[in-house]
């Protein structure tokens, strides 16, 4: 079916229309989604390919593809080619949209997950910072996407035991996501439990206990009504550029 959808909409807009590269990468990220990894790959490189040649190599929309095809190694663990990806997508966003841009939040957001993910904290913490006093000044210092950023960066802190640090960013993640998302929100279960789990580790397991009862029950009532969807991380991925949510 979805090869087919693809011929007819090649047939009708033409084969290197930006619109044909737009459904190749929603294509690319319902496999990526699935695990498809392979299924994926070439419909993301053949996006890239559209938009590199119909737009130009520094358009943003190149910086969402290369983004999204980085992500997808990312998400197979494939670092060093995820790696220049990621870098090449964050220049061509700063040059277009300039280095204020919540865009170029979201690519140094996804650049310091990579180097998180690798260990490599000293190269991480300096992107994780910029992205948050970017998203901070852009967004605002109560939206979901800034509380996203917050989450990263105790992310970091905690896996080098810094839990001092990590601690306030934990909770002020927590308290934007149950004010702008409400309390039944999946994204709150997450902040619920990565703060959890910095209390155990500091011997408040009453605390944890409480904030795990609540995690679990908002992940139960999301899995009950949305049985498709189920399964978590207890960290965040990095973000597709599909258009930031305002």
């Amino acid at each position: 079916m979805a090869n087919s959808t693809l011929a007819i909409r090649a047939e009708g807009l033409g084969t290197q229309d930006p619109r044909l590269a737009t459904t190749l990468n929603y294509l690319g990220l319902v496999y990526d989604a699935q695990g498809r990894y392979a299924e994926a790959e070439p419909l993301y490189e053949r996006s890239l390919a559209i938009l590199e040649n119909a737009l130009g190599p520094e358009h943003p929309a190149v910086a969402q593809s290369l983004n999204n095809l980085a992500l997808l190694y990312h998400h197979q663990g494939k670092y060093a080619e995820a790696e220049p990806l990621y870098k090449r997508s964050l220049a061509i966003s700063e040059k277009a949209l300039g280095p204020e841009h919540p865009q170029v939040a979201t690519g140094l957001n996804n650049l310091a997950e990579l180097y998180r993910a690798q260990g490599r904290y000293a190269d991480a913490e300096p992107l994780y910072e910029r992205a948050l006093a970017i998203d901070e000044k852009a967004l605002g210092s109560d939206h979901p996407g800034f509380a996203t950023d917050l989450n990263n960066l105790a992310l970091l802190y905690y896996g080098q035991g810094r839990y001092a640090d990590a601690e306030p960013l934990y909770k002020r993640a927590l308290a934007i996501r149950e004010k702008a998302l409400g309390p039944e929100h999946p994204d709150l279960a997450t902040s619920l439990e990565n703060y959890a789990a910095l209390l155990r580790k500091t011997g408040r397991g009453d605390e944890a206990a409480k904030l795990e009862a609540r995690a679990k029950a908002v992940r139960a009532k999301h899995d009950r009504e949305n049985p498709a969807k189920q399964g978590r991380f207890a960290g965040e991925w990095p973000a597709l550029l599909l258009g930031r949510p305002g």
